[in-house]
This record gives C-alpha cells, structure tokens and sequence, in this order.
C-alpha cells in the first residue's frame, strides 16, 4: 500500500512538472511569435494562467481591439475568435481549436435572420455576441450580457426591437427596459438553460448566509430573475450581472458567502482573486463542454506551429464590424 501511494505521488509531480514545463514554453513562444493570449473566464485553469488578459466577452473584444501584438490567440470558443479577426483585421488570430463551437450561436442562422427581419420590416436587429460572423452582418447593434441593457434603451422609444439569440437575456432586457415592442428569439446556451429556479431556490434556502450572483443567460430570467434584479427574495442579497460585473460585485462586496449562477470556469478566477472568501456553483453541472475543449497543449500547439487561423471574408467583416463597433462605444 505505500508502495502504491508514494508512485501515485510521484506520478503527480511528474505532471506537475510537465504543466509547468508547458506553461514555461508557451510564454516563450508567447515572445517569439509576438503573440498575446486571451482566454475567456470560463477556459480551464491552466489556461488562465498562462492568458495576458482574462475577461468576458466585451472585455476581451476591447483588448482584441487595442493589443499591439501581431499575432491573437484566442482561448474560446469559435464566435469570438471571429469577433477578434473583425475587429483586428489586420492581425493573425489563431484558436487552439477550431471546433469549440457554441450551442448559442447555433440555435440561429442567416436565412432565418433574413426572414424574420424582412416579416418585421423597419425594425432594430439586436444580436448577442455569441453569435457568427454572418450573422452580425445582417445585425444593427451587436451587444454582451454587460451592456445589453444599455445597448437597447439606446434605440428610439417608437423602433420594434428584434432581439437575438439569447431568449433568457432577451426576456431579462426586456423586463428591466419596460419595452413592449421587443420580440425575442427562441435560443438558448445549453449550459445556462440548465441552471434552473429550482437550483437557486434550494441554494437559497440552504445557504441564507451568501449572496447570490446571477447571468442574465440562466433559464431563471423569468419573473423570479426581475424579482432578483429589483431586490426581492426578502432578505436575501441577489445580483443580476455579467460575468466581469459579478467578479467586479465579488471583489468589492463585504460578504465572505457567494452562490454564482454560471459556467463554473469562473470560479477559479474568483477564488484566485478574493482567497478569503468561498465561492459555491449554483450547479456543479453547469460546464461548457466547448470552452473545456481548449486545453494547454492545444495553446501550444496552435503558437509553436502557427496553426487554426480564424478569417472573417472581408464582404462580411466589413458589415459586421459597424455592429460590433456600436457594441464597443456603448459599452
């Protein structure tokens, strides 16, 4: 039996040792190849790490946009690297994994973009980020969790809003903006769909000392979600935010207690960021299995042979840029 143990230790160290070793030649490459790594709060722990910057997805298409560095690697999945390209067109973007793909972004496609604009004509098209390139083309604003909000209060008062992909963040906008003139499409992310009223009806009622935070992308925007967002659920302290707005809230909230309803991926940064305090998964199950297909010897794979490079064609970079730039100036 100590035999048995003391190999499994060592077995340990061993991958220790060639995680670390990895890391080392990745940022190496990292210099060589004049590359700057992003990598979504929901990527592995290994790859945040070893990530220049680690952000939701307007964070990340801001830093896409300013980096002085010739070369993007893009650790997420296929939508954003394409955002990325469109915003840089003139830098190489590379993902880890061409086949990270977003069960979101598939629940829409072009011609049924086109159909539905042309049965609501004179209508606003607002697109969630998690969306293709094609599709922001067809698109009048592009918008993130962050800013959604911000984003269709922008448009006049008197304009149908046709609002995509994302039916949970459609009704949730929705119900904050008052807007009656809003039709939503019928997508959904597998991952947050899962997490549903009753997963956070039973960590509230088990967990009275934490505060909840919660992505307007969960199956629970529902009316419990406006109830959440105007201060219900009695006592108990629940916030609406994206995934930068919830590790801004955590960062400067005196509770020691959290419940997070997202991609459990964020955790790590969370704990990373505030050691003090405990951080519990609205669900355990609630995993992307397209963003865990980026692992670390898939980043140093794409760096050390260059390869999985993402392209936009230009005829639909050039009208999906106008708006993801509207996006941007929001914020």
């Amino acid at each position: 039996m100590t035999m048995l143990v003391s190999e499994h230790r060592q077995q340990q160290q061993q991958q220790q040792q060639q995680v670390s070793d990895l890391k080392e030649e990745i940022l190496r490459l990292k210099e060589e190849k004049d590359a700057v790594i992003l990598a979504h709060n929901y990527q592995v722990p290994d790859v945040q790490d070893v990530a220049d910057y680690t952000g939701d997805s307007l964070g990340l298409s801001r830093q896409a946009a300013q980096v002085d560095r010739q070369t993007i690697l893009f650790c997420g999945v296929h939508f954003m690297a394409e955002t990325a390209a469109i915003i840089s067109p003139h830098k190489r973007v590379l993902i880890p994994d061409p086949d990270a793909g977003c069960s979101l972004s598939d629940s829409i496609t072009v011609e049924e973009l086109r159909d539905w604009k042309a049965a609501h004509p004179g209508s606003i098209s607002v697109g969630y980020v998690n969306t293709t390139a094609e599709i922001k083309a067809e698109l009048d604003y592009c918008c993130t969790s962050s800013n959604a909000v911000k984003v269709v209060d922008s448009i006049p008062a008197d304009k149908e809003v046709l609002f995509l992909p994302d039916m949970f963040l459609g009704s949730y906008v929705a119900k904050v903006t008052g807007r009656k003139n809003m039709r939503i499409w019928a997508g959904e992310c597998h991952v947050h769909a899962g997490i549903t009223p009753q997963d956070i009806e039973e960590k509230l009622a088990s967990l009275r000392d934490s505060e909840f935070v919660i992505h307007p992308e969960c199956s629970c925007t529902t009316p419990m979600m406006y109830d959440a967002a105007s201060g219900g659920f009695g006592d108990a302290k629940v916030s609406v935010l994206s995934t930068e707005g919830m590790l801004n809230h955590v960062a400067a909230s005196p509770s020691r207690n959290f419940v997070v309803a997202t991609e459990v991926g964020i955790l790590y940064r969370m704990r990373k960021q505030n050691p003090t305090k405990n951080f519990v998964p609205a669900s355990e199950n609630a995993e992307c299995q397209y963003m865990k297909m980026i692992t670390l010897q898939k980043v140093y794979d794409s760096l050390l042979n260059e390869r999985s490079v993402v392209s936009v064609p230009p005829h639909i970079a050039d009208r999906a840029r106008l708006a993801i730039e509207r996006m941007l100036e929001i914020g």
